[in-house]
């Protein structure tokens, strides 16, 4: 997160300086609490910075309050100067001093940081204002820079920012508009995700009032059903039950059909979450749209517990001095080895609807035979049908 914060634009000279600033004023707080830390060459460091960029506050006026402050550092400074010596008087002295050097240090990031964030509202604002004339690659940069900001955590004033640019709707226009590059939309399906991160109690009802998981399911990329899985983590059984009654279940199970592996994987990852928070109602809707048959062909698949075996027993051997023609895909081999995606993923759907909190006892014993009679029926061996059925059943207690 610290290194989230501390992203620079070197075509920003505003928002490139306010890091720099944010920075030094850190390092002073970390040489200004203790007698036995010097603070002044900090404080040097940081005027040099102003003077620097002393165009930038001499051109800005919501630099007034650091402009104040720094001549309040620059007061101290000369004060902890004049305090030389070793003796009681003049250590009690300079800790002092200290002291309130780290009050003021401590004070230049909090208004540092309150001029970037409104920095990173006021640009959210204009990349939804002027579309035409802002690049693409701009309107990304501040998208992830607003991102980086949520990461850094709860702050009531800069959530006062957002709501009163109406930060949400903006985002949520940008995700919705198909009109948008594929990249604008998935940044600002993840800015969405960080507000509900940011503050659950303010903005988790205007995802369930919106258009959003409607957005992300017609997307249809890796990055969208992503967002949706980390929305229904968030959310829960309150936003299940929308895209329950909003009849995308079988939208839902339709992308593990899929020619893109990283959708089949976040499909994936979607149902299992919606598996273990969703109502007796949802799990039986993802049933019946065929969700244990195609698991099934999943860990049959190369990507599940069937891997392609016989090119690694005979490629043990060299033939004629040389290895079998299968070698030659060794390193794919192996990576997807490392990587199975659907490996027992049958198992894995069932021991979320039976540890999951949205099922009582009864429904989650009747789900759980629901889900071995449609193996059984789905079986293509005795064999396969024995192992899955095995895993289902010990499955929650493995």
């Amino acid at each position: 997160m610290e290194q989230s914060s501390e992203v620079q634009d070197n075509n920003n000279p505003l928002s490139s300086f306010l890091q720099s600033l944010k920075k030094s004023s850190k390092h002073l707080q970390n040489k200004s609490t203790f007698i036995t830390h010097n603070p002044q060459p900090a404080i040097e460091a940081l005027f040099e910075l102003h003077r620097e960029h002393e165009t930038i506050f001499s051109s800005n006026p919501k630099l007034s309050k650091l402009s104040e402050l720094l001549f309040t550092l620059r007061t101290l400074l000369q004060k902890h100067k004049g305090s030389p010596g070793n003796s009681l008087k003049s250590l009690i002295h300079r800790q002092i001093i200290n002291y309130r050097i780290y009050q003021v240090a401590f004070a230049i990031e909090a208004e540092v940081q309150a001029c970037i964030d409104q920095e990173n509202v006021q640009n959210l604002v204009k990349i939804s204002q002027d579309q035409e004339t802002v690049s693409e690659e701009e309107r990304l940069r501040v998208l992830k820079e607003f991102e980086n900001r949520l990461l850094l955590g709860f702050d009531s004033n800069f959530q006062e920012l957002v709501l009163r640019a109406k930060g949400f709707t903006i985002l949520e226009s940008l995700l919705c508009d198909s009109t948008c590059s594929k990249r604008i939309r998935e940044q600002a399906a993840l800015c969405i995700v960080g507000l509900v991160e940011f503050n659950r109690d303010v903005f988790v009802g205007l995802v369930l009032m919106g258009p959003i998981v409607q957005s992300l399911i017609s997307m249809a990329s890796g990055c969208s059903i992503q967002v949706l899985c980390s929305l229904i983590r968030l959310i829960k059984t309150p936003l299940i039950d929308e895209i329950e009654l909003d009849g995308e279940i079988p939208r839902i199970i339709s992308l593990l059909r899929s020619q893109d592996l990283s959708i089949q994987v976040a499909a994936m990852d979607c149902i299992c979450e919606i598996a273990y928070s969703g109502r007796k109602e949802v799990i039986e809707a993802m049933i019946e749209e065929g969700l244990i048959e195609k698991l099934m062909e999943f860990q049959r698949s190369k990507f599940g517990d069937n891997l392609v075996k016989k090119a690694t027993d005979q490629c043990t051997e060299k033939r004629n001095g040389e290895m079998c023609e299968e070698d030659i895909e060794e390193e794919e081999e192996e990576e997807i080895v490392r990587n199975r995606p659907f490996a027992s993923c049958v198992k894995r759907f069932a021991v979320q609807v039976e540890v999951g909190d949205g099922l009582n006892y009864q429904e989650r014993k009747a789900l759980k035979m629901e889900i071995l009679r449609r193996v059984k029926e789905a079986s293509v061996s005795e064999a396969e049908e024995a192992s899955i059925v095995a895993e289902v059943l010990w499955g929650s207690s493995s």
